[in-house]
């Protein structure tokens, strides 16, 4: 680029970048830079927040700056740099696929050594947790709701509900009757499927816009028996001193009978963590063998077909009832699993860990990732969750926003900057292409566009 057109192309970019910081400081200000607090004198008086409110600006138009100067000229060569052939490309492509799973399943087998090795013993308890444990619950989720959404094309926003029943069934079963938390998981998921059937019946007939009001209004409806059922469910004050569960019948306690008094061992609670990891990771990857087992018999491939187009699934002679049906069931089910697992984990519940924004982060993740894409549910649950507890070890930020800049109150901003980002630049997620549930003579990856209506799949795979 010559001298007279990389000044042109510079000054473009300020232009555009003071643009930027302009529309930011406007959108911004009554978000960011007002706040009301309560004075002394029980008044609402306004407070002004000029260094976050500016910090923010700033942040903008400098991604905005680096976007035009280093991300579009980039993108420019790239177009005009010769692509690799097909040939080399069709002969990787088998070999990510061969090393990509195991390398990921070795990673997260290994994940509790290396934060210990990383972090050591006292510090690898927050890792293991709040990243490692609250990761895997939320990809068990994505699994769930990927076989409704993702499979099925049934759009549910009352997801977080049947989270809720597996939760509660577990707490009040184990609190009442003193069962173990592996008697009564499956216990969960059964009455979890069970709500998810009876939430069928209703939608047989709905699709779209209306099939999502319901779903919402379901999982509304459950939450608010959950905080006016006071003599069952405690109502806001929640069920506290929730059994935890056990390795084979030893209690992780400090007692003589504990498990570090078992084996030897100095009492530490790293491991009730790191039992509680494996056993979330367990239900994680039998959840996702279960649905690529589904996804390869009858009912899966009458799942996508009645994604695709319902009237020609009935023209097929597929029964549409039963095939929503066990949608809604199989999903709710492995979301019960999830629950009684919540509740085992964190011995308290309460009807404020079920709320609709649950239900919209479960949804994005499965959005975000691909529809009927396991790889991608993994991935972006991964990058949500995780980045959002990130948030919370940001505290050099406060040297940029001001001291009393807490980053865990803007994750949601971040969260739907992201989502923005990656509906613009990936608008059928993160994994747009999977591979088909069934082929005749080689595999082949279906891409994003063949399956719109009204395209054929030869047109991708003559």
């Amino acid at each position: 680029m010559s001298a007279p057109a990389a000044r042109a192309a510079l000054r473009a970019a300020i232009m555009d970048a003071g643009l930027t910081a302009v529309l930011a400081f406007f959108l911004l200000l009554p978000l960011i830079g007002f706040r009301t607090v309560q004075n002394i004198r029980n008044e609402i008086v306004l407070e002004t927040r000029w260094q976050m409110l500016f910090g923010f600006v700033a942040m903008a138009a400098t991604g905005r700056l680096f976007y035009s100067l280093v991300i579009v000229p980039w993108r420019e060569r790239r177009a005009t740099q010769a692509r690799p052939p097909a040939a080399t490309v069709a002969r990787l492509r088998p070999i990510l696929a061969r090393w990509f799973a195991p390398f990921c399943i070795g990673f997260v087998l290994v994940y509790p050594a290396l934060s210990i090795g990383l972090a050591g013993f006292q510090g690898s308890v927050k890792w293991i947790d709040n990243f490692g444990i609250q990761i895997l619950i939320y990809v068990m989720l994505g699994l769930g709701l990927n076989i409704v959404v993702g499979l099925a094309g049934l759009l549910d926003l009352g997801y977080v509900a049947f989270y809720a029943v597996g939760a509660y069934s577990y707490a009040l079963l184990a609190k009442t009757f003193g069962f173990s938390f592996f008697m009564l998981l499956p216990l969960a998921g059964c009455l979890a499927a069970f709500w998810g059937i009876l939430l069928g019946f209703p939608v047989l007939r709905l699709r779209g816009d209306y099939l999502a009001i319901v779903t919402l209004a379901f999982g509304e409806i459950i939450r608010l028996v959950l905080i006016n059922w006071v003599d069952l469910t405690n109502g806001y004050a929640g069920i506290s001193g929730i059994p935890r569960p056990a390795f084979f019948g030893i209690p992780f306690t400090a007692d003589d009978d504990g498990f570090a008094a078992t084996f030897g061992l100095e009492f530490s609670p790293l491991y009730r963590t790191i039992f509680l990891y494996y056993l979330i990771l367990g239900l994680a990857l039998l959840t996702a063998f279960v649905t690529i087992r589904l996804r390869r018999l009858p009912i899966g491939r009458a799942w996508e077909a009645l994604r695709e187009d319902e009237i020609a699934c009935r023209s097929l002679g597929i029964n549409t009832t039963n095939t929503k049906l066990t949608a809604f069931a199989i999903g709710a089910m492995f979301a019960g699993f999830a629950g009684s697992f919540f509740a085992a984990r964190q011995g308290f519940i309460s009807p404020e860990s079920f709320t609709f924004l649950e239900s919209a982060t479960i949804l994005a993740i499965v959005v975000l990732g691909g529809l009927g894409s396991q790889v991608g549910v993994a991935i972006a649950a991964i990058v949500m969750i995780g980045g959002t507890e990130l948030l919370r070890e940001l505290d050099a930020l406060k040297a940029v926003f001001g001291p009393d800049f807490d980053p865990t109150q803007y994750r949601m901003l971040v969260f739907g900057f992201a989502m923005v980002a990656i509906m613009v630049w990936r608008p059928r997620g993160l994994i747009s292409a999977r591979a088909p549930s069934l082929f005749l003579r080689e595999r082949k990856a279906i891409k994003a566009g063949a399956t719109e209506k009204g395209r054929s799949l030869r047109e991708e795979n003559p």
